[in-house]
């Protein structure tokens, strides 16, 4: 197969492959999460100022009292790469178009020098976090093969975008055709791992505020 092939596959039946596992992917875990139920709670709610699903919601996306002191290098450096891959994943042209050609969807993007900037704060960070983890006897006894193999396969499609765009490394058409292979794995592993936090992590912290407001607690 020849670069031209290569780049033909994974932009016709590699994508449709992983576009087609991801979204099973995540109907499927969407499904066991939500017909899980629960039992109706039959105690009179106890109505507490601060205590509910919204409230939660902001609480958990800022960083605890003190916390942000304790352990800057992972708050400030999650933030800074989870905003920028949502920058450089939704605002970015060649990405609002892919999108559009599969939903119908399209709004205005970024400029693609500021892009370009916010991908290299992004991977940066990245590496902070990593080293960080690394570095960090207790962070690195804690984390497993999921972790250090998630944080590759975000990191991937970042350093292939970014090296494709800025035509290094490899021939424009190859290094395309290996960031749109590292996107179609990302894809396909993203239902089925930590990475699916990115569709559950406002519900959950919306249904923990909201079960645990019910009984006055504030969390």
């Amino acid at each position: 197969m020849n670069e031209l092939q290569f780049l033909t596959w994974v932009r016709g039946t590699g994508l449709n492959v992983a576009v087609g596992v991801f979204l099973l992917g995540v109907f499927w875990r969407l499904i066991e999460i939500y017909g899980l139920g629960r039992k109706k709670d039959l105690s009179a709610p106890r109505h507490v100022a601060g205590a509910s699903g919204w409230h939660t919601i902001f609480r958990r996306s800022i960083p605890a009292q003190g916390m942000l002191k304790k352990s800057p290098v992972g708050y400030i450096g999650g933030f800074a790469f989870h905003i920028g891959l949502a920058i450089v994943v939704l605002l970015f042209a060649p990405h609002i178009k892919l999108i559009q050609s599969l939903t119908g969807l399209s709004w205005p993007g970024l400029p693609s020098q500021f892009i370009d900037l916010v991908a290299v704060v992004t991977l940066a960070a990245m590496v902070v976090v990593l080293a960080d983890r690394i570095n960090k006897p207790v962070k690195r006894f804690l984390s497993t093969f999921e972790d250090w193999f998630t944080w590759a396969v975000t990191f991937l499609p970042l350093l292939t975008g970014w090296l494709s765009v800025r035509h290094l490394l490899f021939p424009y058409s190859t290094m395309l055709a290996l960031h749109i292979l590292s996107v179609e794995i990302l894809l396909i592993v993203l239902p089925f791992t930590k990475l699916f936090h990115a569709f559950t992590v406002f519900g959950s912290r919306w249904y923990n505020g909201a079960v645990n407001g019910h009984k006055g607690v504030a969390v």
